[in-house]
């Protein structure tokens, strides 16, 4: 295993870093909530117009240093700096740049703005790597415009079949009244690229994530860095139920079949399985044909989002859900109104690769050392399993993968206060260089690059 002495003593410049962070979100920029010029919220939506102009303005800075691109057919953008063996597969960092529709400015944004700080270091210290290094940026990480999170790492790991992705509908109408595939517009932004999506076209030798936390561990702890061992499983399905409309005046209680109703009592048994297995469900999107005050909705869809460390028993809270939605359609106080599930995407638990995790472990060591000990133990990094999906989930299915979480300000993120401070970002970024600078040099150790 590499140490820490094997690696050279370079810095990330923090204040490059939170200058190009800031540069990067003049593009979707939206939803302002303080007087200072940065602080808004985000609306950069996947293939909008805004993430077209990000990529390129991604793009452009990663060809200054020298990185050679290479665009998929999912809109993956693979910026990779060769090194003395640029013919192996290269170490890659990776995150995201599209966001929530109220989203701020460091989920995702912050992982692929930190791996350009990390090139950048690298570029200007001349320091040639044993490998090549690189940055992805995923396409539709959010899952947030077009329903299916992490769709392009999961192409690309072949966990999900292109066609699927590609046909894949917003989930809100584009102004003018249509609701477009992930294809058209991937076409449309001109970021539908010749590389085939898959690992075999696209190899990477290792997979490096830094995130934010999202969540209020690490600041209640006092700590620095999360050294994520993995993420919990999680499902997500459309549950769609059809009953009958009609006048909301004229039609007695006991003659309805109120699709609506159904659908609110089938989220509170959710929840009450969910607590029950200490696990987590969620209800995001609900919606209702035809949406009139004075009519009973025939059809009501919503989402849910199971989640759970263990997959045995997030099965065992889908299938009691499956049950008890069941019965409640069945009852005949509903009058039997009809259900569908369609699942969206799934992901199982994950367990990231004991290499990337030990280099983290040493770079957050070595990052940390000579900082005050503000946690009770005195230690600033501690490790971590994942809540939320990420990208990372998928790669881990193809090479060695690892992630990073620096501390989110009040446990908040998907929301336009969603906020990491300029130290905890340099911390995070710093952390980043090192682990991939040990990886790398422990790929040479390993034997598995050609010397030049």
């Amino acid at each position: 295993m590499a140490t820490s002495t094997d690696v050279p003593n370079l810095k990330i410049n923090s204040s490059r870093l939170m200058t190009s962070l800031h540069e990067s979100c003049e593009f979707g920029k939206a939803h302002p909530y303080g007087t200072h010029e940065t602080e808004t919220g985000m609306a950069r939506l996947a293939l909008n117009d805004a993430d077209k102009a990000v990529r390129k303005w991604y793009i452009q800075q990663a060809e200054s240093l020298g990185c050679k691109i290479t665009i998929d057919q999912m809109g993956n953008v693979f910026a990779v700096r060769p090194g003395k063996d640029s013919t192996a597969p290269p170490v890659m960092m990776g995150s995201h740049l599209d966001t929530q529709p109220t989203g701020g400015r460091y989920d995702g944004i912050l992982g692929m703005l930190a791996g350009l700080e990390v090139l950048r270091t690298l570029h200007d210290s001349k320091y040639q790597s044993e490998g090549s290094i690189g940055v992805v940026n995923w396409t539709n990480e959010e899952g947030a415009r077009f329903p299916i999170i992490t769709v392009s790492s999961a192409v690309w790991s072949g966990a999900l079949p292109i066609e699927a992705a590609w046909k894949c509908k917003e989930v809100t109408p584009s102004p003018d009244g249509n609701r477009y595939t992930m294809k058209e517009e991937l076409e449309r932004i001109g970021f539908m690229g010749h590389h085939p999506a898959s690992y075999e076209a696209q190899p990477i030798a290792a997979h490096f994530e830094l995130h934010i936390e999202q969540g209020p561990i690490l600041e209640d702890e006092r700590r620095k860095i999360g050294v994520v061992t993995g993420g919990q499983a999680y499902k997500w399905f459309e549950v769609v139920i059809k009953g009958r409309d009609s006048h909301a005046g004229t039609t007695p209680m006991a003659a309805r079949k109120d699709s609506v109703l159904a659908a609110a009592k089938m989220i509170v048994e959710s929840n009450k399985i969910a607590k029950a297995h200490s696990g987590l469900i969620t209800t995001g999107i609900i919606e209702m044909e035809p949406g009139s005050v004075n009519t009973m909705a025939h059809t009501t869809r919503f989402t849910l989002d199971i989640r759970h460390p263990s997959d045995t028993v997030m099965a065992q809270i889908e299938d009691e859900c499956r049950k008890r939605f069941s019965a409640i359609a069945a009852d005949d106080s509903e009058r039997g109104v009809s259900l569908e599930w369609r699942q969206l995407t799934a992901n199982p638990a994950v367990t990231f690769h004991q290499d990337c995790i030990s280099v983290i472990e040493q770079a957050a060591e070595d990052t940390t050392a000579d900082l005050p000990r503000t946690s009770e133990d005195g230690k600033l990094w501690k490790h971590m399993v994942s809540g939320a999906g990420h990208d990372s989930f998928h790669t881990s299915r193809r090479c060695p993968t690892g992630m990073i979480f620096t501390p989110t300000r009040d446990g908040l993120s998907h929301t336009p206060t969603e906020y990491c401070s300029a130290e905890d970002c340099a911390l995070g970024a710093q952390v980043l260089l090192g682990a991939v600078l040990r990886y790398d040099r422990l790929r040479a150790e390993m034997g598995l690059l050609t010397e030049k």
